[in-house]
């Protein structure tokens, strides 16, 4: 696949033609719904075999090939020439695809009401072939330490159609949001848990998941070490019965990270009892707060470098947002919340204003500011197949076991391209 960013006077039929694809691949590559509709600043995903790269200042065949991760030989022999030839700024040179490596991936799913909606279910019916697992949001624990479910209508089965694992998680949800109390009650009161574990139990090996997932957030901070046996225990009971443990995480930099969503969350001991965690490294740009990236890549590698001095790497599974925000401005502390959007809204939002779209180089997300019809301004921040790249490069860079979306149901179909181009999907039932 090619990332190509639209430029003041583009055509598809010049991109097609400059990267040798074909007009309609682009459009089906992109969903692009209205194609002659492009924003500047767009960032494309171009269907072919390998990549273009045209040469800059002061390249050569040999720092070309080391960028790639290619022998010098090779890109030469690949693009026809010698070896030892010079290039010149705005040479084409091909880049033949590398080997894929392999990766584990999840993606959350959270069904509300009583029924799975149908934009649900058409997204786990075209994402799990790219996922390891579906991870069923939420099994809300009950105070009395028993389970309410969430529906789940075809998805167990679409997930298992398409070799995507289930993942149970579960959650200290109460009347929609993490409840501290509910969170105390299940790490201190031994009869709670126990049932607890038994309801979790009977449901996974009843359904047939495969890992059972605790996101248990804002719990009281001298609760941290009740977490940590909690977690024992629930290791040594789930093992038996041939589940594996998984938690989520809050984006922490350091040990010593102060907040209740942190202090209960013992990175080191999560590392040495569970079999993967999920770090939810999104959310800086959030819906009550000033606009900004949700997943700046800056912010996440200092997680990320924290993390891996506690966890090892092929335990962890990096957090990604499958969403932006719209923000209404003058940004108000306590005031209106910002709009979730998709990839494909904010872009279509650019083209309607017709604002281009920019890039932050250090955050590495894209973004706009329009005003809409009643002379409100607006400030825009989401994904692009760049921003996803970038985190690819870090699941690389840190040789990390993968990456964990919040959440499906909001299309960005670049994400699904590039990672299925890059890497090949673990599938637990093939593996075994």
């Amino acid at each position: 696949m090619q990332i190509y960013v639209v430029q003041q006077g583009d055509t598809l039929d010049q991109i097609a033609a400059t990267y040798g694809s074909s007009v309609q691949d682009i459009i089906n590559a992109n969903e692009l719904n209205a194609p002659n509709q492009l924003v500047i600043g767009q960032a494309l995903v171009i269907p072919i075999i390998g990549e273009f790269y045209f040469v800059q200042p002061g390249d050569t065949l040999s720092s070309v090939a080391a960028r790639f991760n290619i022998s010098v030989e090779e890109l030469a022999t690949v693009n026809g020439m010698n070896a030892n030839q010079i290039i010149y700024p705005g040479f084409r040179l091909y880049i033949p695809p590398g080997p894929k490596e392999p990766i584990t991936s999840n993606a959350y799913i959270e069904p509300m009401g009583e029924e799975v909606s149908q934009t649900l279910e058409t997204a786990a019916r075209n994402y799990t072939p790219f996922l390891t697992y579906l991870g069923l949001f939420s099994y809300r624990i009950n105070r009395d330490g028993t389970l309410t479910a969430p529906p789940t209508g075809n998805l167990i089965q679409t997930a298992r159609e398409n070799g995507a694992s289930i993942m149970m998680s579960v959650t200290n949800l109460e009347g929609g949001e993490f409840s501290t109390e509910v969170g105390h009650i299940i790490l201190t009161v031994q009869a709670v848990q126990n049932r607890l574990l038994d309801e979790i139990i009977n449901i996974a090996t009843e359904q047939g998941f495969r890992d059972v997932h605790f996101d248990l957030e804002f719990l009281p901070p001298e609760d941290r070490e009740a977490y940590n046996r909690f977690l024992r225990t629930a290791k040594d009971r789930l093992s038996q019965a041939g589940l594996l443990i998984s938690t989520a995480l809050a984006p922490k930099t350091s040990a010593e990270q102060s907040g209740q969503l942190y202090e209960a969350h013992d990175y080191q001991a999560h590392g040495e009892i569970v079999d993967m965690v999920v770090i939810m490294t999104y959310e800086w740009g959030y819906s009550y707060g000033p606009p900004m990236a949700v997943s700046p890549v800056n912010s996440v590698r200092e997680v990320v470098e924290y993390a891996v001095s506690e966890i090892p790497p092929e335990k962890i599974l990096l957090g990604q947002n499958l969403y932006g925000y719209d923000w209404t401005l003058p940004f108000v502390q306590g005031g209106e919340a910002a709009r979730a959007v998709s990839p494909q809204q904010a872009i279509q939002i650019a083209w309607e204003n017709n604002v281009a779209i920019q890039y932050d180089n250090q955050a590495q997300a894209p973004y706009f500011t329009y005003t809409d019809t009643s002379g409100q301004e607006h400030e825009v921040w989401f994904e692009d197949a760049r921003s996803i790249q970038a985190k690819f490069d870090l699941i690389r860079e840190f040789q990390l076991l993968g990456i964990s979306y919040w959440k499906l149901g909001l299309a960005f179909p670049q994400n699904w391209l590039l990672l299925n181009d890059q890497f090949n999907i673990r599938k637990l039932e093939e593996e075994e």
